[in-house]
């Protein structure tokens, strides 16, 4: 079958096609799926396999139903690998042969496919005695940084690098130093880091109180939990981790409680797990079930949804009999439970699809809907697997007073109470990272779009990387449908444009309808001020979300994605009336949303016979990714304006062009690219405002141009240049463009 986009194809080939040294293996994608639906099948009695097959084979058309890589990459291949994506491994003593017993045990995990994650709260602080050899303990963070060595050396079933999580409670005395350990560029690089809080210490926080540092019933220190809680924003809004997770909150909302207690999740958040608990993943596909995109009566095919979503718990019901497992208690603790997490992905194209803005109160109600309905047909599914299969080992009719169940319509619960359950949790949101741009590019999970058109590293063989060129699913529809037409930018929205509060509000949406959790991240402008980010957790946390995590564009992480600025044509130059020696005129400022840098945007008038008019426009800025487009646009814009007559066209020419990256939220204002704010500036200033220097409150302001530094300044950024770098708490910090090294 043909692939949507190049990447697709690479990432089939490179990633999911089975393809052994000695030949054979799948020579399409549609083999690949063969190969997967007959795999499962084998889980079924003989007589029902042929028909399992072709209903498993149905759902996997068309990228219907996406089961996560590791059951795509080795299903039916023979190989030596788990098929499930995700495990929180054993508790961990407070003892040196035991640490090193679970470092091993993740290095197994992981060289079989699976992701980690890990507790270290039961690892006595740094600088507490060690009884019997005269020494003081290194603390969690020593071990962390073992495990970190281990992990660079794990190829993950031949695939990729091992993926893990480290955890630590809000009440570890090394929860400072924990909070900070990402601060170090390179540290911990193989850790997502997540910080388990409790509900006291939320009570602790909204009374202002102290919070005492405690391990094994002694108290280290005493802080405010304000001022930890600012530590870990701070942390976060400059270094994007630790996330957090609301462990309490996790244990309460459990299904599983009567019998378990999560300890940790695993890598991506959306699995919390006990102590060797297992997942496995898959996404039913949004994107691929709205009819009619883009008309008037776009809907989602519930009926469709709905039969799809049964098929798909039984497909994931099977792999937990047909997977390996690396460790012998991570099988008996998958089969005892049969935990699935089952999730969507192309949330954000299917709103697309059907006109409605991510973020929205349409959005959030159609979110609502359509996972309600998915959790409603994955708890019949299940208890119809009961019946025919039987019901998870520690079963217990006490699940049906737990919350998950008690939300159930009334014929669900019904059914679950005469036949049970076959599996003792059924809900998650996966980040679907490779397995949604296999499906041709749709939206990650509920993620808005990150953006419409954007650069992709993919890392090579030999652990470089290269840029590919990507198209969201939603946009190459319209264009297929639609043409050059220009998209509604009020329903275009992106991961660039929206607020922090549009992505709390669908995860918050989204969670009320999951069991487990949702890997989710809160992306926020580079320029966001701290005091509008220090409250994102707090919101969260208030909104009902059990984990949290946000990403702010910053000095001391990577991206793998990354939004291109547009580059106009070159034009040639045309002759150019002379220029006076002396013009006057007026300077603007743009703030861009998706700059670290302001845009200046000057415009010299003439005055001459026939009045005053715009002679040039100068556009600069210290983001060198602009510059060559700028230098472009100056000089086309300047030779209009030199040659005389109507020039109303420019702005107008200027404001109608979209970004197919995404534009910008200006001031409670959508502008659909900064071409377009450019146009807004030229548009102002022909209609007198750049002539009486009047500032505006929305987009642009008049703003003199950059001065040389003052006495008053600081030292010159490494980054940018720019004389506004302070040395505080330890840290260089510039707060003309964020950068910031600890020392």
């Amino acid at each position: 079958m043909a692939f949507d986009n190049p990447l697709a194809g690479e990432i089939w080939s490179s990633k999911y096609r089975y393809a052994p040294a000695e030949g054979g293996g799948d020579a399409t994608l549609a083999e690949t799926w063969t190969r997967v639906a007959t795999a499962l099948a084998e889980a079924e009695k003989p007589e029902l396999r042929a028909e399992m097959r072709a209903r498993f084979l149905s759902a996997l058309t068309d990228h219907r139903f996406l089961p996560a890589g590791r059951i795509l990459a080795g299903a039916g291949t023979g190989r030596t690998v788990t098929l499930f994506n995700c495990f929180v491994m054993g508790k961990i003593r407070d003892d040196l042969s035991d640490i090193f017993e679970h470092v091993r045990e993740a290095a197994v995990t992981m060289q079989q496919g699976g992701g980690v994650g890990m507790d270290f709260s039961s690892i006595r602080p740094s600088g507490s005695p060690v009884r019997g050899v005269g020494a003081d303990a290194s603390g969690p963070l020593s071990f962390m940084d073992v495990w970190d060595s281990m992990c660079r050396t794990i190829m993950s079933a031949g695939q990729r690098r091992g993926a893990m999580m480290g955890c630590l409670r809000i009440d570890h005395p090394d929860i400072e130093a924990f909070i900070d350990a990402k601060r170090e560029p390179g540290r911990l690089r193989n850790f997502n880091l997540s910080v388990l809080v409790t509900d006291a210490f939320m009570q602790a926080l909204a009374a202002d109180a102290d919070w005492p540092l405690t391990f094994g019933g002694l108290t280290y220190r005493t802080v405010r939990a304000a001022e930890l809680w600012e530590r870990l924003m701070r942390a976060t809004y400059d270094a994007a981790e630790p996330g957090v997770i609301f462990i309490d909150r996790v244990n309460a909302a459990n299904n599983l409680a009567y019998c378990e207690e999560i300890l940790a999740s695993n890598p991506c958040g959306e699995q919390m797990l006990p102590p060797y608990g297992a997942c496995l993943l898959g996404s039913i596909n949004l994107a691929r079930l709205v009819d009619r995109p883009f008309s008037p009566d776009a809907a989602l095919d519930e009926q469709r949804m709905a039969e799809l979503t049964r098929t798909a718990v039984r497909m994931l019901d099977n792999v937990i009999d047909i997977s390996r497992f690396p460790l012998d208690a991570q099988e008996k603790e998958a089969k005892a439970k049969r935990r699935i997490g089952l999730g969507v992905t192309g949330l954000a194209d299917a709103l697309v699809f059907c006109g409605v803005r991510y973020g929205s109160d349409e959005a959030v109600a159609l979110t609502r809907r359509w996972l309600g309905a998915i959790k409603r047909e994955a708890y019949r599914a299940s208890a119809e697997l009961a019946a025919d299969k039987g019901t998870f080992p520690l079963y217990d009719k006490a699940i049906l007073k737990r919350p998950n169940l008690r939300s159930l319509d009334a014929e669900t619960r019904a059914m679950i109470k005469e036949h049970g359950l076959r599996n003792g949790c059924l809900t998650s949101i996966a980040p679907t990272g490779t397995t949604s741009l296999l499906a041709g590019n749709v939206s990650s999970g509920i993620e808005p779009v990150f953006a419409y058109a954007y650069t992709r590293k993919v890392r090579q063989a030999d652990g470089s990387t290269r840029d590919e060129q990507v198209e969201d699913f939603a946009m190459a529809v319209w264009r297929q449908l639609k043409g050059d037409a220009a998209p509604p930018a009020e329903v275009f929205v992106s991961a660039q444009t929206l607020t922090p509060r549009d992505h709390l509000r669908m995860q918050a949406a989204a969670q009320e309808m999951i069991d487990s959790s949702i890997s989710k991240t809160v992306n926020c402008p580079q320029d966001i001020a701290f005091e509008d980010f220090a409250d994102v957790y707090l919101e969260g946390y208030k909104m009902g979300c059990k984990g949290l995590t946000t990403y702010r564009p910053n000095e001391v992480t990577g991206s793998v994605l990354s939004v291109e600025p547009a580059k106009p044509e070159p034009a040639p130059e045309p002759k150019l009336a002379p220029r006076p020696e002396a013009l006057e005129g007026s300077t603007y400022k743009i703030r861009w949303p998706a700059s670290a840098h302001a845009v200046y945007v000057t415009i010299n008038d003439l005055e001459d016979a026939h009045g005053r008019r715009p002679f040039e426009v100068f556009i600069n800025s210290k983001n060198m990714e602009h510059y060559a487009w700028t230098l472009g646009l100056t000089r086309m814009i300047s030779a209009v304006f030199r040659r005389g007559g109507d020039v109303s066209f420019v702005p107008e020419e200027l404001k109608a062009v979209f970004d197919p990256c995404g534009g910008g939220w200006v001031d409670g204002r959508y502008v659909p690219s900064l071409l377009a704010a450019i146009g807004e500036v030229i548009e102002r200033h022909l209609e007198g405002a750049g002539r009486t220097a009047r500032a505006s409150a929305l987009t642009c302001e008049a703003d003199p141009a950059p001065q040389a530094p003052s006495a008053r300044a600081g030292a010159a950024c490494p980054r940018c240049g720019a004389f506004e770098l302070v040395r505080k708490e330890g840290c260089d910090t510039c707060f003309s463009c964020g950068y910031s090294k600890c020392s």
